[in-house]
């Protein structure tokens, strides 16, 4: 009989193929599962009346989302059982193009943590925006060639694949035979056809039951994404009892170190899938071994002999709470605790924040004559969602310039240009973040990460962002010339050098100061992040201004009455 390096006693292990338990000692050899039994071991880990799972893969995120480092992040996922992340590093890419890609990847302590990468389809993600970098079908081709590159991420010009934009494309062209996915919000029947049929296979898009049914039908797989701003698992809970659960995952897509750090990873998307009634043997494949099939991740995604030692110890299938961790067959989590710290790194990529002038007349829309009052488009925010809605709003106009009215709940928005490409100024209102005064600003702005700030007036708007990039990036709460809050973010303006534990504690007073300016969100910042999103409908605002998601084209923010 071999001899093990390390025995694993005590403990069940689920068996995700047949969803038995095995009762019996699990036996590890170097990084890999030699069997079970009572092999001849030196080291005994004895976890009684604990049940072993694979290794919580996580198989959409984006790890800019926590606003960590990859170290600072492992640190803190780790502990909840997470073994390894398909991470979309679009975010950074957007500001950095390759290099903010090969920095995240550069700065993972790999003994921790898998992180595989798609390379970024989308670019900027449309031609109505500016990013700092454009990722080319060349860089694709190249980054594909990377060994941490599994394929392409998420395709989020919609239109451009169904209307068979020759760029697009190509970029599917480039990615053909490696693993492609989708991002496709809203699209259902012949459209959805379409988009299909030219590569995309996932999707984490779905918020209602029938639209994920309608896409699993299509071939799909679907990601069930439960983040910070989108949740989408109670609506989705029940495609994991039916036919095609085998093409279901659990993933977080947009996960904060708050949320990360007091509420948990995969572990917390586990235990509210089973109090939704999934099964736990779907609800853990969905973490594990579909995951592994959808990327084609060989040796990875179960615990069975040959296969990859990942494994996480957790005290039930109810709650999941996570006791042991085994990486790459090392003990690295013991008694919900890393056994070793992470040095964080404190590299920075060079600045990123290039806005000469924010004197607050920036930030006013001109009115389009000489009226006393202007009908505006509002953009219309929903707390848990980054969809947003339509109005419009009959506004004072003083000075030429058209003014937020906060008694109606309608604030000034601007997406001020921050790459030193062009200078580019987008103005618009905004409903939904209730501010009665003061302003909030960030250079986490999805995707293009250009410098967006909300305010009831253009003093306090031009002060949290100076705040904010004097900081070289972050995010920054102000109230006239007096900043509340500010939390740098150093790293592309998207990462903090923080440990989660500080940056969920940063992250946690700058919503505090929102919710003292009068915003009811509950996560305020990271549904301002998607306001400048001109994928996701309806109304977005970017650069070059107010954007209508269905027309996809931009349109006047002020009409004349």
């Amino acid at each position: 009989m071999e001899t093990a390096d390390l025995l694993i006693t005590g403990a069940q292990t689920l068996d995700v193929e047949t969803g038995e338990l095995i009762d019996a000692p699990l036996a590890i050899a170097g990084d890999r599962i030699l069997g079970f039994g009572d092999y001849p071991c030196a080291i005994t880990l004895d976890l009684p009346g604990q049940v072993l799972l694979p290794g919580f893969w996580d198989g959409h995120l984006h790890l800019e989302s926590s606003m960590l480092l990859p170290g600072q992040f492992a640190a803190a996922a780790v502990p909840h059982g997470t073994v390894g992340v398909v991470a979309d590093p679009h975010e950074i890419a957007n500001v950095c193009g390759l290099s903010g890609a090969r920095y995240l990847l550069d700065n993972t302590p790999h003994e921790l943590l898998d992180v595989r990468v798609m390379a970024p389809s989308c670019v900027p993600a449309t031609p109505f925006e500016t990013a700092g970098a454009e990722i080319t079908v060349a860089d694709i081709a190249e980054m594909l060639k990377w060994p941490e590159v599994l394929g392409l991420g998420e395709v989020m010009n919609c239109p451009g694949v169904i209307n068979r934009d020759p760029v697009m494309l190509a970029k599917l062209a480039a990615a053909l035979g490696k693993p492609i996915d989708g991002h496709a919000p809203g699209l259902t029947g012949a459209a959805l056809e379409a988009y299909v049929a030219a590569g995309p296979e996932s999707d984490h898009e779905a918020t209602t039951l029938e639209e994920g049914a309608e896409k699993l039908a299509a071939g799909m797989w679907l990601m069930i994404r439960e983040g910070s701003a989108s949740r989408n698992l109670q609506a989705l809970a029940p495609l994991l009892r039916g036919d095609k659960r085998d093409r279901c995952l659990l993933v977080s897509d947009d996960l904060d170190a708050h949320d990360l750090v007091h509420r948990g990873h995969l572990d917390y998307l586990l235990s509210q899938a089973v109090r939704l009634g999934v099964a736990p043997l779907d609800a853990v494949r969905g973490v594990s071994a579909n995951v592994a099939a959808r990327f084609g991740l060989l040796g990875h995604g179960a615990l069975a002999p040959g296969y990859v030692a990942d494994l996480a110890a957790v005290s039930d299938l109810a709650s999941f709470k996570v006791n042991a961790v085994v990486k790459s067959g090392k003990l690295v989590v013991q008694n919900g605790k890393l056994l070793a710290p992470v040095q964080a790194d404190s590299q920075a990529l060079p600045c990123t924040c290039h806005v000469p002038n924010l004197d607050p007349d920036v930030f006013l829309v001109a009115a389009p004559d000489a009226a006393e009052q202007a009908q505006a488009r509002v953009i219309v925010a929903f707390d848990g969602a980054i969809v947003t809605g339509s109005a419009e709003a009959t506004l004072r106009v003083n000075g030429g310039c058209v003014l937020p009215d906060a008694a109606q709940d309608v604030l000034a928005l601007a997406v001020l240009e921050r790459h030193g490409r062009n200078g580019n100024v987008g103005r618009g209102f905004i409903r939904g973040f209730g501010l009665k005064a003061g302003a909030l600003a960030s250079t986490v702005a999805h995707d293009s990460h250009n410098l967006l700030v909300v305010g009831a007036d253009a003093v306090s708007m031009a002060t949290a962002a100076r705040a904010v990039v004097a900081a070289g990036g972050g995010q920054a709460a102000a109230v006239g010339d007096k900043v509340l809050n500010l939390l740098p973010l150093p790293v592309a303006g998207l990462i903090s050098t923080l440990s989660a534990a500080e940056v969920a504690q940063a992250t946690r007073e700058l919503e505090a100061s929102a919710r003292q300016l009068g915003c009811p969100l509950s996560h305020p910042f990271m549904t301002l992040s998607f306001m400048a999103l001109p994928v996701i409908p309806e109304l977005k605002l970017t650069d070059r201004g107010l954007f209508d998601v269905t027309r996809f084209e931009h349109i006047s923010a002020v009409m004349q009455l």
